[in-house]
């Protein structure tokens, strides 16, 4: 089965031939009804007399996934605690992350989507994104059961679980800034944004400054992935300047903290 990226999300097709395609791609033959309810976002229930959404199967498919990633953290990571746990997780579970996983399935092709969100390019838009994969994942784990949910789950985000543990710092930016700073003493960091673009595509800037001054900035579709970008550059410029000071003191023969 092809996880293959599109650059681009295609139009909903014929559903019948459309629900084969994606059953293909998660490796599981499910109730139609149920899967069509996965795809089908509140936009399009509204526009056509209130249909059922896909949102009571998001918050089932979403416990799903903390589950599921919880039990492989916690029994591959025997030695982090409950702190690191929690951060990688996250790192795991989050929108972002799950919206690549979509765009890796095609997702946003089978999304049923409003007029207006179609418009404003609702199928490649990453929180429609994650919260069709939760769903489908709800519909996985009421079909098929915990067993073929948790196959799904392991299939699909395994590659990101493995990502994330290799972050380090970059599990959370703005976390890891924040711990920098205090250590240094070098005071609370703060974010400021600016935002250009028009409302259905608008691209947020941050720029992070401690202690007055600014250490880096960041871009984005929404403020949390600008912060982030910033917070990244701010803590890879404030670390490389501690180690270079450290780097220093200890040609010039002084002891280093």
């Amino acid at each position: 089965m092809s996880h293959a990226r599109r650059s681009q999300p295609q139009a909903s097709v014929d559903t019948a031939s459309s629900l084969a395609i994606l059953e293909g791609r998660l490796g599981y033959r499910l109730e139609p009804a149920l899967l069509v309810r996965a795809l089908t976002h509140r936009s399009y229930a509204y526009e056509n007399g209130g249909l059922p959404t896909n949102e009571r199967l998001e918050f089932l498919g979403d416990s799903v996934l903390g589950l599921v990633v919880t039990d492989t953290l916690y029994r591959r990571h025997p030695d982090l605690a409950e702190g690191q746990l929690a951060k990688l997780r996250a790192a795991v579970v989050q929108a972002r992350a799950l919206a690549e996983v979509a765009r890796g399935l095609d997702l946003g092709a089978f999304v049923r989507l409003g007029r207006g969100e179609e418009g404003t390019g609702g199928r490649n838009k990453a929180s429609i994104l994650a919260d069709t994969l939760e769903a489908v994942i709800g519909a996985v784990y009421l079909d098929q059961g915990l067993s073929a949910a948790d196959e799904l789950v392991h299939r699909l985000f395994d590659p990101v679980i493995e990502r994330s543990s290799n972050l380090g710092a970059g599990l959370d930016w703005k976390t890891s800034l924040q711990e920098l700073s205090a250590a240094e003493s070098l005071g609370v960091p703060e974010y400021v944004i600016t935002e250009t673009g028009p409302d259905h595509e608008k691209i947020f800037t941050a720029a992070a400054r401690v202690g007055g001054e600014t250490y880096g900035t960041g871009t984005g579709r929404s403020k949390k992935e600008a912060e982030q970008q910033a917070a990244e550059t701010a803590w890879r410029a404030i670390r490389a300047a501690i180690d270079g000071e450290q780097g220093h003191a200890a040609a010039d023969g002084a002891p280093v903290a």
